[in-house]
């Protein structure tokens, strides 16, 4: 990482720091010796702890103030069966409590002066085969799409109040931790694993590690605001993530997994868009300002994240 800044932000408060990008997040931002407020929902057990009411969408405006920086990561399970009630809590608990936070942090006189908030690459919609998408091309279609822009736009109050705002589009993230990968390890240790329907659909992902990394990145480097796609420079094929990780489990890869299942899993919408759906994305702006990803190999990347457990 070249372009960061070497005022290190110090004191960083964060939502979602017991999920498993959050408490990565919060881990190394300890070892770097930062002072890290956890933004929790619960009553405050402790006294580095910063009080969210969600029920009124509140936050404890007196402990803000003394940050210089927030990261919101928290968010309803996107996977499981799409119905209107479960759409409706994906939405709310991404647009809303953006929206809230961002309100309370733009009504501080001297609170922080930056806003780094997790997005998704599901901004652009199904790609299909087509060309990768950068932060330059416009939103895709669909109900990702739609939440992913609403969940952008919750920000304005921050970005109006000259607070420096950052949306980190998150790809798939590579950890046996959670998330797509530990679903994948047990049929694939047992020699299960496969490719999913004709395997050509785009996966663009990132290792928890490199995902950390960009997130203290977007922290500390007053150059980088808007929109940055948190995804490695080298999206794979379904076809050719499924190989990867029989290589690194050295397993056989032999057996397809039919459309049909995981619709049956998680209902068409869902599977279609997350598991049978095609996202190719680069990360353009990250390149540009001189970020440089530790992991752009997919072998070495599950290989690594599997040592982590």
């Amino acid at each position: 990482m070249t372009q960061a800044s070497t005022d290190r932000l110090l004191r960083i408060a964060v939502t979602g720091s017991t999920g498993l990008v959050g408490s990565s997040l919060c881990k190394t931002l300890h070892k770097q010796g930062r002072d890290v407020r956890p933004i929790v929902r619960r009553s405050t057990g402790q006294a580095n702890e910063i009080r969210w009411d969600t029920a009124k969408q509140t936050f404890d405006r007196d402990a803000l103030a003394h940050c210089d920086a927030v990261v919101h990561l928290a968010g309803e399970n996107i996977m499981g069966r799409w119905t209107d009630e479960k759409k409706q809590r994906v939405r709310d608990s991404r647009v809303e409590s953006t929206r809230a936070l961002a309100s309370t942090l733009a009504g501080l006189t001297n609170g922080p002066r930056t806003f780094v908030v997790a997005s998704a690459i599901g901004f652009y919609g199904d790609t299909g085969q087509s060309d990768a998408r950068t932060e330059d091309d416009a939103p895709g279609t669909g109900f990702l799409a739609d939440v992913c822009t609403q969940w952008e736009v919750a920000a304005k109050q921050a970005r109006d109040a000259g607070i420096r705002v950052v949306h980190v589009r998150i790809g798939i993230v590579l950890s046996p931790k959670g998330g797509a990968l530990k679903q994948m390890l047990l049929p694939f240790k047992l020699g299960l694993g496969g490719p999913i329907g004709d395997g050509k659909q785009w996966m663009s992902w990132i290792s928890l590690h490199d995902l950390v990394r960009v997130l203290t990145y977007c922290i500390d480097t007053p150059a980088i605001t808007g929109p940055v796609n948190a995804v490695a420079p080298t999206p794979a094929t379904n076809r050719q993530f499924t190989k990867s990780l029989g290589r690194v489990l050295h397993r056989p890869t032999l057996l397809p997994v039919p459309s049909f299942a995981p619709r049956l899993l998680f209902g068409r919408e869902c599977a279609d868009a997350l598991v049978l759906g095609s996202i190719r994305v680069l990360p353009k702006r990250l390149i540009d300002s001189g970020f440089s990803f530790d992991f752009n190999d997919l072998d070495q990347a599950i290989h690594h994240e599997l040592q982590q457990r």
